[in-house]
């Protein structure tokens, strides 16, 4: 008895609303689709490798690229030469880059740093991430546009002294 009452139910359930209003009026609605979500750079303080406090946010206006990495991470160390090259070839007055260390302590990523001669400006968070920057796993890179628009994400690791991104941050 049980059995027939839950595949009545079941039954009942997986039927369309035209089908269960059979033989009755039904009006037709049209509903307009939704706006399509634009993600935008996030309202985040980091603090740089002699302690300056930053937002995120006020790098609006120049295209942004926010690389997630840790100094404990092979993937991410092996791209950092490739963004280290794409980095000496922009314009630093048309583009931001954002080394983003996940690291345990913010003093491992300046050794790691320092150690690695590494130029591009490195960070670390000073609040919680937020919901965007939230991965799965590391690298990820993320590449605004001067509007603050997410232009692209990158998860993995990549070869970033090409022709492809430095006409990103040339256009």
């Amino acid at each position: 008895m049980v059995l027939v009452a839950f595949a009545i139910i079941a039954y009942s359930c997986n039927n369309t609303t035209a089908e269960r209003l059979q033989g009755e009026k039904v009006e037709t609605v049209t509903t307009k689709s939704p706006a399509p979500v634009v993600v935008t750079l996030p309202a985040f303080k980091i603090v740089d490798l002699n302690g300056k406090l930053f937002n995120l946010a006020d790098f609006k206006g120049k295209k942004v690229f926010v690389n997630l990495w840790a100094s404990w991470c092979p993937p991410c160390k092996a791209e950092i030469p490739s963004i280290e090259k794409l980095y000496s070839k922009v314009d630093k007055s048309k583009a931001a880059f954002v080394m983003l260390s996940l690291d345990n302590n913010f003093e491992t990523s300046v050794k790691f740093a320092a150690k690695n001669k590494i130029t591009t400006p490195v960070f670390y968070p000073a609040e919680n991430l937020p919901a965007l920057f939230n991965v799965q796993g590391i690298p990820v890179t993320f590449i605004f546009d001067e509007t603050g628009n997410l232009v692209t994400q990158i998860e993995g690791g990549d070869d970033y002294d090409t022709e492809k991104y430095l006409n990103l941050f040339n256009k």
